[in-house]
């Protein structure tokens, strides 16, 4: 073992002194003139971090008492004073900010920063304190504009947030735990994260910048210091930073903003479809050839969609020509865009495309009832274990829509683990409609593969059963 550790370490230098040589200097990185000088951020980030700011708030909590000292009896036993029903008290907290307009005093940060807030209260990187107005906010993408005077201020230059790719080198700037203004450095570590359940609209940049309490609001900037995201969120099991951090992308903050600041609110329009993801299952049933897409399961009576000529089973590629490559993507291109906005529609009817354009509404119109789905109980193998019936009279959907329920689904069975339920609404067949049970059953009959489309609540989906 002592005889070949030299070896190997002699190895390990020169397989690094390789690397060293090969690996790619980025150019955003100032060299300087001289050999002597190392690489460094500094210069980009003199910059930039004038624009990052820390937000400070205060609001007035009121909190119930405890309900002994309204008993008079407890009050005179221990001879308290009369006290009021509530008691008030200040919260504070801390978090970070973005001059995104210095010519206007624009600040972007995060809507759960100021929410609630009684005061506003921004410090510049120079130590100066500005009073903010809260402009706007909104909730479901956690994005929330300010306003200071604009005075000598820097702003950050905004970059496209779409360009970005996983390995691109981030800097993220913020105020953590409150200790001032902090710089950390990472990677891209992933894109078009969603279904966190941390916002209504998820997309978020995951990358490994170290990104804590404190932070939210803050900047992650390329090295270039162009703003390509707002930090939000954290994945922090110990409370603390992880290497798993999320920001905003800016080009969603960034229209958000807009009309935040035009309209001092968001007012989404609403296709009125629901969707789920294309998965190869469902692309071979529908004989395409893409993976990426939403599958409309659902449409809305009176709604854009309907009136645009959508229909159950197309599949969603594009919108307004970016494309779409799953439901959460085609839900955050809509919900960014306003009440009455037309949008171009990319789309692949029976493997065919397709272009439709549709008015956006402000949704609600009528009740939702297109779905998809079948089985059978000895009908076809891949349903054994599930028993299913015309809709009774009682029904809450009785009249309204024409399908059968399933009456019960035994547990482990086929039709279980091909993802029916007891109360399901089977609609559909290989995309079909069935009216009844005698249509169910002459659809399903057969050891074929089934494409179902039920309805699950007021939800639908299809179900690819193999």
């Amino acid at each position: 073992m002592t005889a070949r550790r030299p070896r190997r370490v002699l190895l390990a230098m020169i397989a690094l002194a390789a690397g060293l040589a090969a690996a790619p200097v980025p150019a955003a990185l100032p060299w300087g003139a001289g050999s002597s000088e190392l690489p460094t951020l500094a210069p980009m980030l003199e910059k930039a971090t004038p624009a990052v700011v820390n937000v400070n708030t205060e609001s007035h909590v009121r909190t119930p008492r405890n309900p002994l000292l309204d008993d008079p009896v407890f009050r005179r036993f221990f001879n308290l004073p009369k006290q009021p029903h509530e008691r008030e008290r200040k919260a504070q907290s801390l978090g970070s900010g973005v001059i995104v307009d210095a010519e206007r005093g624009y600040v972007l940060t995060n809507h759960h920063v100021i929410e609630g807030a009684d005061v506003i209260s921004i410090t510049l990187r120079d130590g100066r304190q500005l009073q903010a107005k809260l402009i706007g906010s909104d909730p479901d993408t956690d994005v929330a504009v300010v306003q200071v005077p604009a005075k000598n201020l820097s702003a950050l230059p905004l970059a496209d947030s779409d360009g970005l790719r996983v390995g691109d080198f981030v800097v993220a700037i913020g105020n953590p735990f409150g200790l001032g203004q902090t710089v950390t450095s990472g990677i891209v570590s992933a894109l078009g994260r969603s279904g966190l359940g941390i916002e209504g609209y998820e997309d978020f940049i995951q990358t490994d910048a170290s990104i804590n309490p404190g932070n939210s609001g803050g900047a992650l900037v390329n090295l270039r210091g162009e703003l390509i995201g707002i930090n939000t969120a954290i994945l922090a099991p110990s409370g603390g930073n992880v290497g798993i951090g999320f920001a905003i992308p800016i080009n969603m903050a960034r229209q958000v903003m807009d009309q935040i600041v035009r309209h001092g609110a968001i007012r989404r329009g609403l296709l009125g479809v629901a969707t789920q993801d294309l998965t190869p299952q469902l692309a071979e049933a529908f004989g395409i050839r893409t993976d990426q897409g939403a599958v409309i399961s659902q449409i809305g009576a009176k709604s854009a969609a309907e009136k645009a000529g959508l229909r159950v089973g197309d599949v969603i590629t594009a919108v307004n020509d970016r494309p779409v490559r799953d439901s959460a993507a085609l839900r955050n291109s809509i919900g960014l865009l306003r009440v009455g906005d037309e949008v171009r529609l990319g789309l692949l009817r029976e493997g065919k495309p397709l272009s439709l354009t549709a008015r956006l509404g402000e949704g609600r119109g009528g009740r939702v009832a297109d779905s998809s789905g079948g089985g059978g109980k000895a009908l076809n193998p891949r349903l054994e274990g599930a028993s299913f019936g015309n809709l009774p009279d009682g029904h809450p959907l009785s009249g309204e829509v024409d399908g059968v329920l399933v009456n019960a689904v035994e547990a482990g069975s086929p039709a279980a683990r091909g993802g029916l339920r007891r109360g399901d609404v089977i609609l559909g067949v290989n995309r079909e409609p069935v009216a009844g049970i005698e249509d169910f059953a002459q659809a399903v009959t057969g050891n074929r593969a089934l494409l179902l489309q039920v309805l699950r609540g007021r939800s639908s989906l299809f179900l690819m059963l193999q």
